[in-house]
Order: structure tokens, then C-alpha cells, then sequence
């Protein structure tokens, strides 16, 4: 049986990155993310890899683009206002199709906003990553061995896809300490043969006469031709849906939450429970891809209202469950932004709100 360590969540997410392969990190320091470039730093040298401290975000994601077209994996981290400035690099990488993986730890907004955490990058992660319309895999973990798991499967993603993958996370899963169990380490032989099955199009050193691969670029119908292929991956990405359905069998009202918020309302779902209401919960574990299927097919006979509870004002997430919802019952909001966490007792009055309105 593997061996269970205590490790703070920013150090778990870049411990499980090197496990997974990851050989060059570029990052620039912001909180609540500091420790993962951190870590990087120490434990790169030891693995043969490459650290490098940009001198911006700009920069960092840059680097990013540029490792991960050489075939090697490659990663990136940042917080909110810092992701925001990815954007454009993160875009160039889904243009050209390109196994990125990059971390959002995400911390509270618009602006610079606040160090504390939030998760008030639902629509930037899922809707706007970046000019184009393209589209990415998110994961969205609720607990340290979430994260652990998620960066690990995110370089697997990437690498099938030949696309930039994002694990979205927060301030408070980022700083706090839980047991995990790491996954095994991929052997050179192993991360041999990944980068050789990306060889054929990766930009490295050729002979003279030799042109390096490219993909059509924005002169002529180039650039249409690239995006009808990426919507061709997109629509197969139906395997990839991931949620948890949390007592949901015989629930009435359901709460619906996503990372840390998960983790309150599950707790908030057994309060229920033992009061005599029927709540259950629906945590979307991939974002993107979204689990619509998994509210429009509610029994509406049965599920009087929904809660969404997010770390964020205005609520985001809200907007998709709308959208698979289609009016069907009533939808009422737990929400706190700005860094200002949410507790459980909040969210249990905010239950204990809807059920007597619908119930």
C-alpha cells in the first residue's frame, strides 16, 4: 500500500507534476500560489529538470508555449489576476495545439482584489480563457488529494488532446495541509516514449532544408481549417463529463457547488439529512466539460429547488446550471466573494431558506 504524506496543497499539485513527468516549470510569484513555484525550484534540479522564474506572468506562460512545442512536459501556475495575463499565451497554445497544463489557484476580484481565496474565475476558466473560442478540459478539485490526482490525470489530457488543460483550484485548497498518497513516478523510459510520440510535430532543431512542422496559420482559410478541427475534438469530449451525485436519489432540494464550496455543502447535505430533509448534492468534478445531463434529467416532480453555492458575486457557475435547468424549479444563491469564505452555517441557513419557500 502506498505510503500516505502530509503536504500542503500548492506543494501536492507540483510534487504530483513531477511525478507526471513534468520537467520545465515557468512561473512568477503571486499569491496564494508562492509555493508551488517554490517547490519547483528545489525539486526540478533533482529530477533533471528546468525551473525558471519569469520576470512576469507574460513571460512565464510564454516559456510554457514555447517548452511544451518541444514535446516535454511543461507547466505553469498562477492566481486570478495573473492567470488573466495568460490569456494571449494560453490561446496561441489551443491555436497550435499544444499539451500545456497550467494551475489556477484561484484568489478573490475584479482587479487585484484580495490575497484570500475565491472562485470568482468560473466564466474565465470555462467560457474565456482567451481570445478564438477555444475550448479547454478543466478540473476542479474539492481536496488535496483532488489536486494531487487531477495534475497528475491533467499531462494525460493534454498529451491525448495535444491541447492546454487547466486544473482550477483556490487559495484555500492551495494553503491547507491534508494526507495524500502520491502517485508513482514515471520512469525516463516512459517520458521517453511520450515525447517521441509527439515527435513528429515538435519544434526542435532539424536538418538543413528540413522545415519544422506548423499548423495552417491565420493567411487564408488556414486558420478556419485549424478550428474546425479543434470543434471536432470538443464534441468528443462527452467521455470526459465527471460528477458526483451526493444523495441525490431521493432528494428534493439539491445543492449544487463545485471545489471547496463542494466540501461545505456535503457537510451541509448530512446536516440536512438528519433534520429530515432530503437534500442532496451535485458537484461538477470537471467544469469543462459541464455535467449538464446531470441536473436537465432531475426528476422536477420530486426536486423543488436547487441551491448554488459558489465563492463568488455575481455567481457564475449558476449561469450553466440555468442553462441545463431550463426554468424547471426554483434556483436560490449561497454566495460570498472578494476573498470572504463561506462557513457552513451560512450555507445551512441559506438550505434551510429554500426549503421552507419550496418545500
Amino acid at each position: 500500500m502506498s505510503e500516505r504524506v502530509f503536504m500542503k496543497g500548492c506543494e501536492a499539485i507540483a510534487e504530483a507534476a513531477v511525478r507526471a513527468g513534468c520537467r520545465f516549470f515557468a512561473g512568477y510569484p503571486i499569491t496564494p500560489q508562492n509555493e508551488i513555484p517554490e517547490y519547483f525550484a528545489r525539486r526540478m534540479p533533482e529530477v533533471g529538470g528546468t525551473f525558471v522564474q519569469g520576470e512576469s506572468e507574460v513571460a512565464s506562460v510564454n516559456m510554457l508555449y514555447g517548452a511544451a512545442s518541444t514535446g516535454i512536459r511543461a507547466m505553469s501556475s498562477s492566481s486570478s489576476c495573473g492567470i488573466s495575463l495568460y490569456s494571449e499565451g494560453v490561446s496561441y497554445c489551443a491555436s497550435a495545439r499544444i499539451p500545456a497544463v497550467y494551475v489556477n489557484v484561484q484568489r478573490g476580484g475584479p482587479g487585484i482584489g484580495a490575497i484570500q481565496p475565491a472562485q470568482q474565475d468560473y466564466f474565465q476558466a470555462t467560457k474565456a480563457s482567451g481570445n478564438g473560442g477555444f475550448r479547454m478540459i478543466v478540473l476542479a478539485p474539492s481536496t488535496v488529494q483532488e489536486c494531487v490526482d487531477m495534475v497528475y490525470e491533467a499531462f494525460d489530457l493534454a498529451a491525448r488532446d495535444e491541447n492546454p488543460v487547466l486544473v482550477l483550484t483556490d487559495g484555500v485548497m492551495g494553503t491547507m495541509m491534508e494526507p495524500v498518497v502520491l502517485p508513482p513516478m514515471k520512469s525516463d523510459e516512459e517520458l521517453a516514449e511520450l515525447r517521441e510520440k509527439f515527435a513528429h510535430r515538435a519544434i526542435i532543431g532539424h536538418p538543413v532544408g528540413e522545415n519544422a512542422f506548423c499548423r495552417p496559420g491565420s493567411v487564408g482559410t488556414g486558420q478556419e481549417a485549424v478550428n474546425i478541427e479543434a470543434a471536432k475534438l470538443y464534441d468528443t469530449w462527452d467521455k470526459d463529463v465527471e460528477v458526483e451525485e451526493f444523495m441525490t436519489d431521493d432528494a428534493e432540494i439539491i445543492l449544487a457547488a463545485y471545489g471547496i464550496s463542494a466540501r461545505i455543502s456535503r457537510v451541509v447535505v448530512k446536516q440536512l439529512r438528519k433534520e429530515g430533509i432530503k437534500a442532496g448534492m451535485i458537484r461538477p468534478v470537471k467544469v469543462s466539460p459541464f455535467p449538464y445531463d446531470a441536473f436537465a434529467n432531475l426528476d422536477f416532480n420530486r426536486v423543488k429547488g436547487i441551491l448554488d453555492v459558489e465563492m463568488s458575486i455575481p455567481s457564475q457557475m449558476r449561469w450553466d446550471v440555468d442553462h441545463a435547468v431550463q426554468g424547471r424549479t426554483q434556483i436560490n444563491e449561497c454566495l460570498r466573494s472578494g476573498g470572504q469564505l463561506l462557513t457552513n452555517d451560512q450555507v445551512l441557513d441559506a438550505a434551510h431558506k429554500l426549503a421552507k419557500e419550496v418545500l
